[in-house]
């Protein structure tokens, strides 16, 4: 039996006095596809956050690649977020720096600025159909660019599972198709795969391509949607 790449038992999440998520159990197992519904203000993003420890539950448990979230001390959770790439539903970058230097941050930072890992960048700019704008700048691409460019800076560091807050939020259908295609792909290469939106269409045309559940957070709960989206 494969150990959980994620798995939240019975969690719970209070902000402010009100409880936003209420007795949420999932577990992820390695290599799945997994969508997340729900109407605006659901908690998705929150949902998202427990998943790669950005925030601790009020009470249950969240285990990363099976260690519990609350035992982690700073430089542990940071090394178990490198093995989550998370692509932002409102990417930022660092303007006055090339599109290729924002990509690579993530290296720059955990000092792996390595010649092999300058070659991989090129082969996933070369993926994500960027390499001809990796000396722009980011206010000089489009949305689907930046949507591509957030994709490829949440892939650099390998990590094993990837988690997208809304990423075709900004982008047109055809700009959003070839995102999905590029989201299915890193799940046939066995990486763990969870993808938040509202965009049911999205969720439908992914259908054909990857076996996918599809989760739904409604009235503070996680249900298992049905197969009629």
């Amino acid at each position: 039996m494969d150990v959980p790449v994620i798995e939240l038992e019975n969690v719970a999440y209070s902000y402010g006095g009100g409880e936003l998520l209420s007795d949420i159990s999932l577990k992820l197992a390695p290599g799945s596809f997994h969508f997340l519904t729900g109407p605006s203000g659901a908690g998705k993003t929150t949902f998202l956050k427990l998943c790669y420890g950005a925030l601790v539950p009020t009470s249950g448990y969240a285990r990363l690649f099976n260690r519990d979230v609350r035992d982690l001390d700073r430089d542990a959770i940071a090394l178990v977020r490198r093995r989550v790439g998370v692509v932002h539903q409102d990417c930022q970058f660092l303007d006055h720096l090339p599109v290729a230097e924002n990509i690579a941050l993530p290296l720059t930072v955990s000092g792996q600025d390595s010649i092999a890992q300058q070659s991989n960048l090129k082969e996933l700019m070369a993926w994500v159909g960027l390499n001809n704008r990796a000396n722009a700048l980011p206010p000089e691409l489009s949305g689907g660019e930046r949507q591509r460019a957030a994709l490829a800076r949440a892939l650099i560091m390998s990590p094993d599972v990837i988690l997208a807050d809304e990423p075709t939020g900004n982008v047109d259908w055809e700009m959003s198709q070839r995102l999905l295609r590029l989201l299915v792909e890193l799940n046939k290469m066995g990486k763990t795969v969870m993808i938040a939106t509202h965009d049911l269409a999205l969720i439908r045309a992914a259908k054909s391509q990857v076996q996918a559940r599809v989760l739904r957070i409604s009235n503070r709960r996680l249900q298992l949607a049905g197969a009629d989206l």
